[in-house]
């Protein structure tokens, strides 16, 4: 895995984080938001509030091939109403029939949001536990969580390398579900061990349980995300590694994580 903060992108997939902020924004980092791009197709997935900001730090928005949600709970997904603005009534960027794949959940309530408009600018296929589906040169797959909503793990292949990203989950969810071969996991880690909430009632994990399941995965690389604002970034990253048993990244705006070695985006 590179780790890199260089806009050129040189592996065959790579992860550019636009927020990682668990729950609500910190100061200078917004919620979860990444860019999945690799063989020349950049996908959104979740783009919580203040991410499209960043996004376009990265690529224009008439790149953006399409956009994946995986739950419904807003620090994921808010974005959606501001995006349907930019391409509906924004200056040379107007595009309509932009791929969109959310739950139910997610597709109700943005809908809402968009006074019932955003099929005008969306073309939304709803998933769920099992979907499989691809977005130009990437294919990308689901598995259900385990958390208060249907919330979506999902796994991107391309090119022989893979990327995982848990979405929100318990740790009765398993990050082995998303299959073996797993190059890179990008894991909620909402919490310490010592804040004594267990995962929350098991529907967020700890850093230590988000370093365990990456390691019964037998995942190559380990980045942390969605860590609760106030919560110590290094305190996780030492925790999620012991587990782990091997070193690990904190997500943080504008780091790009690359793995394979295909050529770079057009």
């Amino acid at each position: 895995m590179t780790v890199t903060t260089s806009r050129d992108v040189a592996g065959a997939l790579s992860v550019t984080v636009l927020g990682c902020s668990g729950t609500y924004a910190a100061a200078g980092n917004p919620c979860s938001g990444f860019l999945v791009r690799g063989g020349g197709t950049a996908v959104l997935l979740d783009c919580g509030p203040g991410t499209l900001a960043n996004l376009q730090e990265h690529v224009t928005l008439d790149e953006v091939d399409a956009v994946v949600v995986s739950h419904e709970h807003p620090d994921h997904w808010l974005e959606i109403p501001l995006l349907r603005h930019a391409w509906r009534y924004g200056w040379g960027v107007r595009r309509e029939g932009v791929p969109l794949f959310a739950t139910t959940g997610t597709r109700r309530l943005a809908t809402s949001l968009t006074s019932g408009d955003l099929d005008d600018t969306f073309d939304v296929t709803e998933i769920g536990d099992g979907a499989v589906f691809r977005v130009g040169a990437l294919s990308l797959s689901c598995s259900r969580t385990a958390h208060t909503v249907e919330s979506l793990a999902v796994r991107v292949d391309h090119a022989g390398a893979s990327v995982a990203y848990t979405a929100d989950t318990g740790a009765d969810w398993r990050i082995a579900e998303l299959g073996p071969g797993l190059d890179l996991v990008v894991a909620e880690a909402t919490f310490l061990s010592a804040d004594g909430l267990t995962g929350m009632g098991g529907v967020h994990m700890t850093a230590a349980e988000a370093g365990g399941s990456a390691a019964e995965a037998e995942a190559s690389a380990l980045v942390l995300t969605h860590v609760l604002p106030g919560r110590s970034w290094a305190e996780a990253v030492a925790e999620a590694g012991a587990a782990y048993g091997a070193p690990v990244e904190p997500a943080a705006p504008h780091r790009t994580f690359e793995v394979g070695a295909g050529p770079a985006p057009a």
